[in-house]
């Protein structure tokens, strides 16, 4: 395990600086950047902005100095917002865990349980109730969905708010706090599970019932055990082991935000403050955070894999 260990932090620090150096040039030869796109600013200002910053010098200089200052925890100044990008990250990242997080894991519990009973009724009216509802939820469009019940649930019948984290002006605190935080992310968090449980359903659905076809299921059945032991103890355990490969896409969605869901609703998540930096051009957050989202998904890659070995000792690590 060590010598595995040692070999994927080894490939994972290669793939790191191969990721950083095409992040940093993607940004860095693209045309226009916030202090040239900035009309308010004098030329003698922008010239004196681009020498405090650097943005005059080579851009394989300008990479290692970014680089250096990544190694120590500084990965840059936002201009658009005038904040280190760490700090920016600090506030508006766990907006976007707390809806991805709750989301997800409603999304695998009813994914797993959905998909575990329509195996095992393939073919029932269920089954074909399941499916349908997985199509449907794979073709509609998010925001068609979102402004969807944003308008029967929000404008029409006023049980939720339509968007926001909390209520304008608001100054709740504790409890109150709390209660007023779930009751403005229950839409988006809706939405974000029906997005993601087609799928998830349609995968689990489809291990299992390939799953409870193989002999050690008819041999748990000839025992005499009961039907649900058989189905969540013995059938899902091992219909479970192709999924663990999901987690490492999981750790980087988690934090990476929702584009699309946090615009709609307007959630102040790290998604919708990605989306308002491309068109202010403000390269050091966009690199700031791309860096951030290949970190965990290089991590994650790592964590499923040790994961599967720990599940099935049969796979070997090498």
């Amino acid at each position: 395990m060590s010598t595995y260990l040692s070999k994927r932090l080894i490939y994972m620090l290669v793939i790191l600086f191969a990721a950083s150096l095409l992040i940093f040039c993607l940004y860095a030869l693209t045309p226009g950047d916030f202090i040239s796109g900035n009309i308010k600013l004098t030329p003698e200002r922008k010239a004196e902005l681009r020498e405090i910053y650097g943005l005059n010098k080579p851009v394989l200089e300008r990479y290692g100095q970014w680089m250096s200052n990544a190694f120590h925890g500084d990965f840059g100044y936002s201009l658009a917002q005038q904040k280190p990008v760490l700090q920016l990250f600090n506030e508006y990242i766990w907006n976007s865990f707390l809806l991805a997080a709750v989301s997800t894991f409603l999304t695998w519990v009813i994914a797993v349980i959905v998909g575990v009973v329509s195996a095992y009724k393939q073919y029932s009216w269920f089954d074909t109730l399941v499916m349908v509802a997985i199509f449907a939820a794979m073709s509609i469009p998010s925001f068609f969905i979102g402004l969807f019940l944003i308008k029967i649930l929000a404008v029409d019948l006023k049980w939720l708010p339509p968007g926001g984290m909390l209520t304008t002006g608001s100054n709740a605190t504790g409890m109150a706090y709390l209660k007023e935080v779930i009751h403005h992310m229950t839409l988006p968090v809706v939405v974000m599970t029906l997005l993601g449980v087609g799928s998830l359903t349609r995968y689990f659905r489809s291990n299992m019932i390939d799953v409870i076809k193989q002999d050690y299921i008819r041999t748990a059945r000839a025992k005499g055990l009961k039907e649900s032991k058989v189905l969540f103890t013995h059938a899902l355990r091992n219909a479970l082991l192709p999924a663990i490969t999901l987690v490492g896409f999981e750790l980087p969605a988690l934090f990476g935000g929702s584009l699309i869901i946090e615009k709609i609703f307007n959630w102040p998540g790290i998604g919708q403050l990605y989306m308002q930096s491309f068109g202010l051009r403000d390269y050091p957050l966009l690199m700031g955070f791309t860096m951030f989202i290949a970190i965990l998904t290089v991590i994650g890659t790592l964590l499923s894999d040790i994961l599967y070995h720990v599940a099935d000792p049969r796979v070997r690590l090498q």
